[in-house]
């Protein structure tokens, strides 16, 4: 999946009825890119359970998730946000206050992926006013287990030629807009059950092709 054709774009309509269920409203898609002036992590010394600031993709070009065992004597782990306005004000694509969603899909690329070969990532649907603090590091999960999944990252992720993640998110996408929210924003984490392994969602600025991109099919 690419996205060379949505810079600027409103919602374009992808598929203009659909014959086999006799339904005659149109289907939409709204492209909308991640804010790296407000995507970032926020790290955890495990052996002191001291937060660290907040660290912008913005500044660094990636979010940083997992256990790096290697900072500490436990090791330090990371958790990633992304953040999308759904409303437009960033000059991306909007969905409607009203749509009704039908699909949702989160593509990343990876450009780390350290200490373990597969490493389990856990997604939550969260809220946070940005900018991010340090105590976002465990913002409430917004309610409906609907809105957790996990999946994995590969270390052959990373290795060119790369193509990106696709993670379908169309639950959590769902339950944003029931609760009406003006954007979606999602945390990243390693899952519990997972002693250690770090990767990196290439975040970086001005650069489009492989930044993290929310694609929403929409009614």
């Amino acid at each position: 999946m690419r996205k060379l054709l949505y810079l600027g774009f409103a919602a374009i309509v992808a598929l203009a009825l659909n014959g086999c269920g006799g339904h005659s409203d149109p289907v939409f898609v709204a492209q909308i890119l991640s804010d790296p002036g407000v995507d970032g992590d926020i790290a955890e010394d495990i052996d002191t359970g001291i937060l660290s600031s907040p660290v912008l993709a913005s500044g660094t070009g990636s979010v940083r998730v997992g256990i790096d065992p290697s900072i500490g004597l436990f090791g330090t782990e990371y958790r990633g946000f992304l953040h999308f306005p759904l409303d437009g004000s960033t000059g991306f694509d909007a969905v409607p206050a009203d749509a009704t969603i039908v699909s949702a899909t989160l593509e990343i690329f990876i450009d780390t992926v350290q200490f373990s070969p597969t490493v389990p990532v856990r997604m939550d649907l969260v809220w946070f006013p940005p900018p991010l603090i340090s105590s976002d590091y465990d913002v409430t999960v917004l309610p409906s287990l609907l809105t957790r999944g996990t999946f994995n990252i590969l270390s052959t992720d990373p290795i060119p030629p790369r193509v990106g993640v696709l993670i379908d998110v169309t639950p959590l996408m769902r339950e944003a807009q029931r609760l009406g929210l003006a954007d979606f924003q999602v945390r990243f984490l390693l899952d519990p059950l997972a002693l250690a392994g770090f990767v990196g969602i290439e975040d970086l600025p001005n650069f489009a092709v492989t930044a993290p991109l929310l694609i929403v099919e929409y009614r």
